[in-house]
């Protein structure tokens, strides 16, 4: 009698258990955009340039170092900061200046931003300057795009494919 009364009390504990799983898999209805809005990422990992060249070690330096350490060329770590700017319909939406990671200020600079607009055509762009050198922006894209609702477009930036990439 208590073996079949356990029995039924797993079973029932169980089901409890497996009905509550499927009535909150279902409920609250989420969503993440609102109908007849799109959203756009601004989403990379970039080296920003070396701040430094390279140049060859002048003889005293040389003589400083240790003998296993005496490499012909002296290499700066550090790299410049990545700055970023948005305009969606000729209107500034975000701008940032993401420095390089790590101690040595070697690593890469990482964005991520998203903004929620209307779906439908939209001028895009997007500005980025990865050489702190240089005056104004090294690289630009510039375009017009038509979003459909729920859809997510992903700002990414690849030095291979062209820079700045729309997908």
């Amino acid at each position: 009698m208590t073996r079949a009364f356990t029995w039924t009390g797993q079973a029932l504990l169980y089901g409890l258990f497996a009905l509550a799983i499927g009535i909150f898999s279902r409920w609250p209805l989420y969503h993440p955009l609102e109908p007849d809005r799109a959203l756009v990422k601004v989403s990379f990992v970039h080296h920003g340039v070396r701040i430094a060249d390279c140049r060859p070690y002048t003889k005293e330096e040389l003589a400083k170092l240790a003998p296993n350490m005496r490499a012909p060329m002296k290499c700066e770590r550090e790299r410049s900061p990545v700055h970023i700017e948005l305009d969606i319909d000729g209107k500034t939406v975000f701008q940032r200046t993401a420095p390089p990671s790590g101690l040595s200020r070697d690593g890469a600079s990482t964005v991520y931003h998203s903004v929620d607009v209307p779906a439908g055509e939209h001028r895009i762009t997007v500005r980025m300057r990865d050489n702190k050198t240089v005056e104004g922006f090294t690289h630009q894209h510039d375009s017009t795009i038509t979003l459909k609702p729920a859809q997510v477009l992903v700002i990414d930036f690849n030095a291979e494919e062209g820079g700045i990439i729309l997908s």
